[in-house]
């Protein structure tokens, strides 16, 4: 036992070395795998929703969902360890943006132990209680955690820039789109996307029942849910064409899952208000620096993504709600609850990075391909050391009239019954 306790101890202490990135590659394993656990959830929350029969833990789409969760798991640890192979211990084995996903995992492996004892000892849940499960609760956060690495390994990797490629930054949003649906998931009390075109219709129609403050409260839920991602991914890069139909589409998913894909018209409406924010984002080209930009992206991307839902509703159910007010009414709503979010988001305008100048006056290109672990490209500079004969910040040399400072850019500091007869 001892033996094995200072292994451990020594596999634990840091060796020193500078962590690294790993390839594109890599994160677009992690992605792929993390796309197998998330549609194991999806399945699994279409399960609950329409198939009230469920007595037992084990099922088929929890062995989906679980074995979604072995393969990433799987893949995350064999990164550390393949740098624990070459000598790093500690967090130097850690590849950026990987270690709150290898935290994740054996802590997700404990509250799936605990959900299993809980449906074992107090049943299954079919209804809206589903969501508030302690065991999923603690499921659905490591679960974040785990999905969400190829964004964080993305967001202050060398090779991508302020204006990376989409395929360079698909899996960082593969990842993030999923974890999108996972929140609108356990909030599914308040899913507008799970409404049909004629429950919309319906509940912006009767003012007696309680469907239009069910309608109302849910298009603002879901407007600040899928929209204030977009607004993260914006002050971190100038997003690719495409970004917010990829984000958007993978966003539907899982409301489409829960309805059986029932109300095909309000999804496809909602992957149409993605295409039309990427033209918006081509058009203004929002972006930190441009306050003015982001602003106007994300008070007109609400209003024309909820005036799209509005309009393909009442064509799908052949008719315009009868009370005007909340039909028209509702997309200035939104429009304004996503300019309220651009100003929380970039109250003031952050000024543009200056690209890093080299000695011959090019900025300093950096391969598309990943750095390994521990490697610095050839020529940086160690964290906090000065090149030889390099003039400290803010010095003038002897002799000269005006010395350029070079600035490195630095990145930015399942509900089966909650879905009821207004919806249907």
């Amino acid at each position: 036992m001892a033996l094995a306790n200072a292994g451990i101890r020594r596999l634990l202490a840091d060796s020193g070395e500078a962590r690294g990135w790993v390839s594109l590659r890599t994160d677009l394993v992690t992605a792929l795998l993390g796309l197998w656990f998330g549609v194991g959830l999806m399945i699994d929350a279409w399960a609950h929703t329409n198939r009230t029969d469920l007595e037992t833990f084990f099922t088929p789409w929890h062995a989906v969902f679980y074995s979604g969760f072995a393969a990433v798991s799987g893949w995350i640890i064999w990164q550390v360890w393949r740098n624990v192979r070459t000598g790093r211990q500690g967090l130097a084995a850690v590849p950026m943006g990987y270690l709150a996903g290898l935290v994740a995992v054996p802590a997700f492996a404990a509250f799936g132990v605990a959900d299993m004892l809980w449906h074992t000892l107090l049943g299954i849940e079919t209804t809206i209680d589903i969501l508030f499960s302690p065991s999923h609760l603690g499921l659905i956060v490591t679960m974040l955690l785990i999905i969400t690495t190829p964004l964080r390994s993305a967001w202050n990797a060398p090779d991508l820039g302020a204006r990376p490629r989409l395929g360079r930054l698909l899996p960082a949003l593969i990842g993030f789109s999923f974890a999108t649906t996972l929140v609108s998931l356990f909030l599914s009390y308040g899913d507008a996307l799970q409404w049909s075109p004629g429950g919309v219709v319906r509940a912006f129609s009767d003012m007696q029942d309680s469907g239009a403050d069910r309608l109302a409260a849910a298009m603002v839920i879901t407007n600040v849910v899928s929209l204030a991602p977009v607004l993260l991914l914006i002050r971190r890069w100038a997003l690719p064409f495409g970004s917010m139909t990829v984000m958007y589409g993978v966003g539907v998913l899982m409301p489409g899952a829960q309805t059986e894909f029932e109300n095909l018209p309000i999804l496809v409406a909602f992957v149409a208000a993605g295409f039309a924010g990427d033209l918006l984002i081509r058009w203004l080209r929002p972006s930190s620096s441009r306050r003015g930009a982001y602003w106007a992206f994300a008070g007109l991307s609400a209003f024309i993504t909820w005036s799209l839902y509005m309009i393909v509703a009442s064509a799908a159910a052949g008719g315009l709600p009868t009370v005007p007010e909340l039909w028209t009414g509702a997309p200035v709503v939104a429009g304004l609850i996503g300019l309220a979010l651009g100003a929380l988001f970039l109250p003031n305008a952050v000024p543009a990075a200056v690209p890093a100048d080299v000695s011959a006056g090019a900025p300093v290109a950096v391969p598309s391909g990943a750095v390994p672990s521990g490697a610095a490209p050839s020529g940086a500079v160690p964290s906090g050391a000065v090149p030889s004969g390099a003039v400290p910040s803010g010095a003038v040399p002897s002799g000269a009239a005006t010395a350029p400072a070079a600035v490195t850019a630095a990145a930015p500091a399942v509900v089966p019954d909650a879905i009821d007869a207004d919806r249907a």
